[in-house]
């Protein structure tokens, strides 16, 4: 069973993603079109389960279930799609999860749409510390029940994405001259 642990922002969860990131991208070699360090530990000052999530973008993602060999001897194990279409999930550490990566294809809206809620909430600080203090009073609230965890915190994430894509849409039309 996993329990819901909320931790204080670590600055080695950064040190962290980048060595996970190189190892990621040293077995997924030509597959790997990029790679980032999504998710709360990606957002400096926000309480975050200490779980680091790694976003990588590829060409074709049916390439990369030739990689779970290589994935399992890292110490992760494939979880398909796991509820996302186009997605390949990985997890390390079972029940005393470590990290979570994510797979997609070039294209994918869901790319797209971690990076602008990542990218949202650092731009955002007080939505941030809002998110912040829904997980910890959830994670209090649910501590062996990450399930009805993850529902407490649903509205606010689809809250957290659709002003995260309005943003991220003016912040490119910012930038065309």
């Amino acid at each position: 069973m996993r329990k819901v642990e909320v931790a204080p922002y670590d600055d080695n969860w950064k040190l962290i993603f980048i060595q996970e990131a190189n190892i990621i991208k040293n077995v997924l070699k030509q597959e790997i079109i990029r790679i980032d360090h999504i998710g709360s530990t990606a957002i400096p000052g926000i309480h975050a389960k200490p779980i680091i999530d790694i976003m990588g973008e590829v060409r074709k993602i049916e390439r990369v279930d030739h990689y779970h060999q290589e994935m399992k001897k890292l110490g992760y194990e494939a979880k398909g799609e796991n509820g996302i279409p186009g997605r390949r999930f990985f997890i390390k550490g079972g029940d005393e999860r470590t990290h979570h990566v994510h797979i997609f294809q070039t294209g994918s809206v869901e790319i797209e749409r971690h990076l602008a809620f990542r990218d949202y909430l650092i731009a955002h600080p007080e939505e941030a510390q809002k998110y912040s203090e829904l997980k910890q009073h959830l994670a209090k609230q649910f501590p062996a029940d990450i399930e009805s965890y993850i529902e407490g915190k649903d509205a606010f994430v689809k809250e957290m994405n659709r002003k995260a894509m309005i943003w991220k849409r003016n912040q490119t039309i910012k930038k065309k001259p």
